[in-house]
């Protein structure tokens, strides 16, 4: 056995330990993000720190979540093999990538075109045709695609927007960062349910605002 395999090994194991230990615990969610290198998804000076359990800056001014959050956000969104997933804030594509392993679709969208056209690079190369990307803004989510079982945003809003929760099925599950930019938000769940909304309110977190409109990047 090489050196390089051993420590990739290594690299592993303590990548899923330090997962497990943040409370990531769900097998199938474990498996997935066990298939997925984040290393794929991280370029330039950052990419040796790609195994460490930290946020990572990405370009157009967002960053990478850290891979425990990842891993908490996705649990929390308990997806079934036959559901059908929106993803809003594509990011660096890793998060739909742990999602493809899970769902049977996953439509992700990101305001930064640049974004998206890295991130589809990205899925296309690890052969991932369950994902389809959008440049778009997401805050009004996908019209067309709707309706969707699992809705997970990565940008945080002060409340639910209105239209992801339009195009969230009765019976669905959205997790969502909410609060004021820049102080400590909370992630939630939300249960669609025939008589109304069902909220839980999971940890504190922080993500970049979900903003409306375009990138201005090309």
């Amino acid at each position: 056995m090489s050196h390089d395999t051993s420590d990739t090994a290594e690299r592993k194991m303590q990548f899923l330990f330090a997962l497990r230990s943040r409370g990531v615990t769900d097998k199938r969610v474990l498996e997935a993000m066990e298939k997925v290198d984040r290393g794929e998804f991280i370029r330039g000076i950052f990419a040796d720190r790609a195994y460490e359990d930290m946020p990572l800056p990405i370009a157009c001014g967002q960053t990478i979540s850290q891979p425990s959050v990842v891993g908490l956000m996705t649990q929390a969104l308990d997806v079934q093999p036959r559901d059908k997933v929106m993803e809003v804030g594509t990011g660096s594509g890793y998060q739909a990538a742990v999602l493809s392993h899970l769902a049977r679709r996953v439509y992700t969208v990101d305001r930064h075109t640049r974004l998206v056209r890295e991130a589809k690079a990205v899925l296309d190369r690890l052969g991932l045709v369950n994902v389809t990307t959008f440049a778009a803004d997401g805050s009004f989510g996908l019209p067309d695609q709707a309706p969707f079982d699992r809705i997970l945003v990565t940008a945080a809003a002060e409340d639910p927007p209105g239209p992801l929760l339009a195009q969230l099925k009765v019976g669905g599950i959205m997790v969502l960062p909410v609060g004021q930019s820049n102080t400590v938000q909370s992630l939630i769940r939300v249960r669609k349910l025939e008589q109304g909304l069902e909220y839980d309110e999971l940890r504190p977190v922080r993500f970049v605002p979900l903003l409306e409109g375009m990138g201005k990047d090309t």
